[in-house]
């Protein structure tokens, strides 16, 4: 869930994370936090039989306030060792000669102390070198949580980060590295303003897209009421225009169905992993089975994560029992978080196909991948983005703000880890950069392999 804005994520920028989204929850609960999140359904083992304090997990890739999620969890922090640590005492030492020696002598604007300690945190977070991991202001840090929850202040727009010359995402702006938007909710503010999938964003306020895509992104995002102005490259067009954007409260409709093929085929769109979606995504499912559907497509592309749970609960509508991941902690132990029985269409008469793009991450890559793992659903397009870490969001005192942090890797039920790799299709599908608007390619191909199945007793001895 960056998604979900994150490096590709939403701008609602409506994000990713991001992975984180896509994302997430876990153990013996800590006194919640001061926002508002949603219940979260069972679990995962992995969670509860470590990290304590923490309480919500999420899966999915956020990048700044975005959502991209793969795996997180929620927790308020509380200092219980005041001071620092006796045997920290050496190690810290320069680090109270340097904020003492600014507390004291310097001379230029008076320093306030609560800057001065989030910077610290900033710089110590900043200094994994993990993009994942990340400190966020208060109002970062609600907007975040806002947008795992699919409701958020922005303009309604997914807009991923993308290179002009192969079309994979990326993760700084720069000459090869842009926002492109791939899709607008319907009467949401860039829709009332006229963005289009496919605009390339090039100057936000008038100032041009180099650096940092969570930072691009937060910037897009902002309070109910304020004004964006976007420069935008569309079509041919050789120079840009500038679109002007009231930011406004959106919520996002993250399971989208329709009937294919004359009926045949049912087909659910799946573009973020919250609590609601889960329950959307199971009722959709359940309902194309009691209609008799026995093909059905799961769209998880452009899907950046979010809660593991919801993870959990879309992969167990396919799969009746086994491992839907296993989660690494930083103690090296490998726990599996296994399918919940009950789900809509676990009759392996019933065929499943998933398509997945470069900016199907974290959370989603979880679902995908456990539906290949057990071949209970071939993957088609183009290979995932690679989130394989599950971050977790602690508040901090003192209106601090918090921060998400890395805490664990996941891992497919045949324990590979895709980080910076993805999950490859069983059937590769090239997009073409100037396939026309309302043409499919990858759905096209997905309807071929399904009507090859008819009758069939298995889908990948037919599909090849």
């Amino acid at each position: 869930m960056l998604p979900s804005d994150l490096p590709a994520a939403d701008a609602g920028v409506d994000a990713p994370a991001p992975d984180a989204t896509a994302a997430y929850a876990p153990g013996a609960e800590a006194p919640r936090a001061q926002v508002n999140t949603p219940a979260s359904t069972a679990e995962p083992k992995a969670r509860r039989r470590r990290h304590l304090p923490w309480f919500i997990a999420v899966v999915a890739i956020l990048a700044g306030s975005g959502l991209f999620l793969s795996g997180f969890a929620l927790g308020a922090l509380r200092a219980s060792t005041p001071g620092t640590p006796l045997a920290d005492r050496q190690a810290f030492e320069p680090f109270w000669d340097t904020y003492n020696s600014i507390q004291s002598d310097y001379a230029l604007d008076p320093v306030d102390r609560k800057t001065l300690i989030e910077g610290a945190i900033r710089g110590m977070i900043n200094a994994l070198g993990d993009p994942f991991s990340q400190y966020l202001s208060p109002t970062d840090f609600q907007t975040t949580l806002e947008s795992l929850a699919g409701t958020f202040s922005g303009i309604g727009a997914t807009i991923p980060a993308t290179t002009i010359s192969t079309n994979a995402s990326c993760t700084t702006l720069g000459s090869d590295c842009t926002l492109v938007v791939s899709s607008v909710i319907q009467g949401a503010p860039a829709d009332r303003a006229g963005v289009l999938p496919g605009d390339r964003i090039v100057s936000i306020d008038g100032i041009s897209l180099v650096g940092s895509v969570a930072d691009a992104v937060a910037k897009i995002r902002g309070p109910k009421g304020t004004t964006v102005v976007l420069g935008i490259e569309r079509g041919g067009s050789s120079s840009p225009i500038s679109i002007s954007i009231v930011r406004d409260i959106v919520v996002q409709k993250e399971v989208q169905t329709r009937s294919l093929a004359g009926g045949t085929v049912g087909y659910v769109q799946l573009l973020g992993f919250s609590d609601s979606s889960a329950r959307d995504f199971a009722t959709a499912v359940k309902a194309d089975v009691a209609a008799g559907q026995t093909h059905l497509i799961v769209d998880l592309r452009g899907n950046l994560g979010g809660y593991i749970t919801a993870a959990q609960a879309v992969a167990s509508q396919f799969l009746d029992s086994g491992v839907v991941f296993y989660e690494q902690g930083a103690d090296g132990a490998q726990v599996a978080t296994d399918a919940t029985p009950g789900g809509a269409a676990t009759d392996p008469r019933i065929k499943v196909v998933v398509l997945i793009d470069g900016n199907t991450a974290s959370a989603s890559e979880i679902v995908a991948g456990a539906l290949q793992a057990h071949g209970r659903a071939l993957l088609i397009g183009s290979q995932s983005y690679g989130k394989g870490t599950i971050q977790a969001f602690q508040q901090l005192s003192d209106d601090s703000g918090g921060f998400r942090l890395t805490i664990a890797k996941w891992l497919t039920p045949n324990k590979v880890w895709i980080h910076h790799v993805g999950l490859t299709p069983d059937i590769p599908v090239a997009v073409p950069a100037n396939t026309p608007a309302g043409m499919d390619p990858v759905l096209d191909r997905a309807l071929q392999v399904l009507a090859a199945t008819t009758g069939a007793t298995g889908l990948l001895e037919r599909a090849a």
